[in-house]
């Protein structure tokens, strides 16, 4: 049994610096937006609280400082707070019931943002490399539910 999120330490009002290892993620190259979806991201667990800060340290370096994270409550295990404190700044969690399903919205203070296609945490290992690599390609434009059916024909 995994521990939560908040008793890791990584829940409001407990810093984290840095990700402890490294988030399964590929990311189309920065240009002019194309397609659904931003790129893809492959969570360890159904835990957001456990999973973000990694994921939230890497994007930083594309998105600056990130501000809010949109996700569908109905796809994560975790009791999800409404705050998360993240290199001593504030980041909003806000779950939705209608955020599209299999996605997260992860936007920076200075605006920019990026929409990723989540995995399922426990899809076969070579579909997820299939549909994570699909996601990202440059000029995909790829619907959410076609791009995961991708690992399955891959």
């Amino acid at each position: 049994m995994t521990q939560s999120g908040q008793d890791r330490g990584v829940g409001f009002g407990q810093p984290h610096n840095g990700p402890q290892s490294t988030p399964r993620l590929r990311l189309k190259p920065k240009a002019a937006t194309t397609g659904f979806v931003d790129g893809a991201w492959w969570p360890h667990s159904t835990d957001l609280l456990a999973e973000l800060p990694d994921l939230l340290a890497v994007l930083s370096v594309r998105l600056g400082d990130i501000a809010r994270v949109a996700y569908n409550r109905g796809e994560w295990t975790s009791a999800t707070p409404r705050k998360m404190l993240i290199d001593n700044r504030v980041v909003r969690l806000d779950g939705y019931d209608r955020q599209p399903a299999h996605t997260i919205g992860v936007t920076g203070r200075g605006g920019w943002s990026n929409v990723l296609l989540v995995v399922p945490a426990a899809t076969d290992s070579d579909d997820a490399h299939h549909v994570m690599m699909a996601a990202a390609a440059p000029g995909d434009r790829s619907a959410v539910d076609l791009l995961l059916t991708t690992g399955a024909t891959g």
